[in-house]
């Protein structure tokens, strides 16, 4: 709110300089008219209408009230010089009406704003119209003066307010579309929160239970036991509400703050040789990733893995870790039963979510190549930073 204040004050005094620098100009170039003044008063005129030039251009800077009250000065004073005159062309008047009604009045427009401002733009108003009713004693017409004197500077004060009700307005529609967007983003955090919640439960609790279900067939009861200590931390932190905010590497390796892959693939190795997967590693040992491309790469791996221990019918799989200048690739292999991928539900949590759901928010992806007999492929490829 102070920026979008602070950015108005700006405009109004920027505003206020354009029109003050205009109506001082203007004015001057009518007392050039031949006739219009002595040279005396033309001296006179120009040294006023510089120093309501020279507090215009201060005002518009610093905004402090004694420029504006200069500008105004100065200009009733050039009003003053030119109805000392015993008598006044038009083309005078005209210079008296414009520095009346425009290089005066411009001060108005950031003035207005300020909560004093109306009570200080009545009072130079007043101001003015005194000097204006002054002249006009000695026997000169200035009606018409006066009344661009108050057109001059009630335009001038609605410009102000008008300006400030607009900015208002606008401000309020940013803050509500900043609410809407803060809004939308809590709720695709959370949304995003309970997505990988689902993913670590579908990865580890729901495989443990599964093992657990067909009587831990061809895994030792300590590797169970270890299991189901780490699933229980899980399921603690997330009924706590705590963010896993280190992803698949919570789930394969809790005690490691090593970031390379070299030493969590081992870690992933040694959980399914646990449960009765040898896993055989080739390629490159250690690639350095950032966290949330690491953390999608393993739990998209883990869960490739985990299918092959529970449907391919076979006790070992290959991974093959490759990577050029733009991609790191990690390849699962394994000689099973196979199946046709076209028959898969895309529907199924494991596989849509665990695998192709978390390679695509980093911006990686999927490919399975498989059939009846022949065993299965997935292709896992993630960008490079």
């Amino acid at each position: 709110m102070k920026r979008i204040h602070k950015e108005r004050d700006r405009l109004l005094r920027t505003l206020a300089k354009v029109s003050g620098l205009s109506g001082a100009v203007g004015s001057f170039l009518c007392l050039l008219v031949p006739g219009a003044s002595t040279g005396l008063e033309l001296l006179l005129s120009a040294v006023l209408s510089a120093g309501a030039i020279v507090f215009i251009t201060l005002y518009s800077a610093r905004g402090a009230i004694a420029p504006a009250l200069g500008a105004v000065a100065c200009s009733i004073g050039l009003i003053s010089v030119l109805g000392a005159a015993p008598t006044i062309d038009p083309a005078a008047a005209a210079a008296m009406a414009v520095t009346a009604s425009v290089t005066a009045a411009s001060v108005a427009i950031p003035l207005i704003v300020r909560p004093d401002g109306p009570f200080i733009v009545l009072g130079l108003v007043a101001a003015v119209l005194i000097a204006v009713g002054v002249v006009a004693i000695t026997g000169h017409s200035m009606q018409v003066v006066a009344i661009s004197t108050l057109m001059g500077w009630a335009a001038n004060a609605t410009i102000g307010i008008w300006l400030d009700r607009s900015i208002a307005t606008a401000s309020d529609r940013i803050h509500e579309v900043g609410r809407a967007h803060e809004a939308e983003r809590l709720a695709s955090e959370l949304e995003s929160q309970q997505r990988q919640d689902a993913r670590v439960l579908h990865d580890t609790v729901l495989a443990t239970l599964s093992l657990l279900a067909h009587s831990g067939v061809g895994v030792g009861a300590g590797a169970l036991r270890q299991q189901a200590g780490d699933d229980a931390r899980l399921l603690k932190q997330l009924r706590l509400g705590a963010p896993l905010d280190r992803g698949s590497t919570a789930v394969f390796s809790p005690e490691s703050d090593d970031d390379s892959l070299g030493v969590t693939f081992e870690s992933v190795r040694q959980r399914f040789a646990r449960m009765g997967l040898d896993v055989n590693w080739h390629g490159a040992g250690r690639l350095a990733l950032p966290r949330d491309t690491l953390d999608a790469l393993l739990g998209a791996l883990g869960e490739c893995l985990e299918n092959v221990r529970r449907h391919s019918g076979v006790s070992a799989a290959d991974v093959t870790v490759s990577d050029d200048e733009r991609t790191v690739r990690a390849m699962v292999t394994d000689a099973g039963s196979g199946f046709e991928p076209a028959s898969v539900d895309g529907a199924r949590l494991g596989y849509s979510e665990s695998v192709v759901g978390r390679l695509s928010m980093v911006g990686g992806r999927a490919r399975i190549f498989s059939s009846p007999g022949s065993g299965t492929t997935v292709m896992l490829e993630v960008p490079k930073p």
